[in-house]
């Protein structure tokens, strides 16, 4: 089950919107590893790269939370923690069970609703200042 990036998601910030976009290439590889069969070392390959990029993601968006003065950074970064931590269960989950199919519903779970709730909501609220700022784009 492909996940699908939309305009609507856009925050307005070139370099987030690219990140993100990434986001979403590869986690449609992790899922379509999962549903092709792929072995073990094949799908936690994509987890190591998902969870070293979201790091770099993370740290681009909290960057410029504190420099623009983001009312709302300490909350942002606290869900970031938060994922950061569901994201390493789901990797020790891959590592005692392998990707099987409670593997994806949790990966769907976990990460692409976290996603996609997340950059709908908080992200977008960063894009809504950075735009009222005229720091956007």
């Amino acid at each position: 089950m492909a996940i699908k990036w939309h305009e609507s998601l856009a925050v307005g910030v070139a370099e987030i919107d690219e990140q993100h976009q990434e986001l979403f290439r590869r986690l449609n590889q992790l899922l379509e590893a999962c549903n092709q069969g792929k072995g073990k070392e094949s799908v936690r390959e994509l987890v190591t790269f998902l969870q070293e990029y979201v790091v770099l993601h993370f740290a681009a968006e909290e960057k410029l939370q504190r420099l623009s003065g983001f009312p709302e950074y300490a909350l942002h970064r606290a869900k970031h923690a938060e994922f950061m931590r569901a994201a390493g269960q789901l990797k020790f989950t891959l590592e005692e069970q392998g990707p099987t199919l409670s593997f994806i519903i949790a990966v769907n779970k976990v990460v692409v609703d976290w996603l996609v709730q997340h950059i709908s909501k908080m992200d977008k609220d960063l894009g809504r200042f950075l735009a009222a700022e005229g720091q956007g784009k």
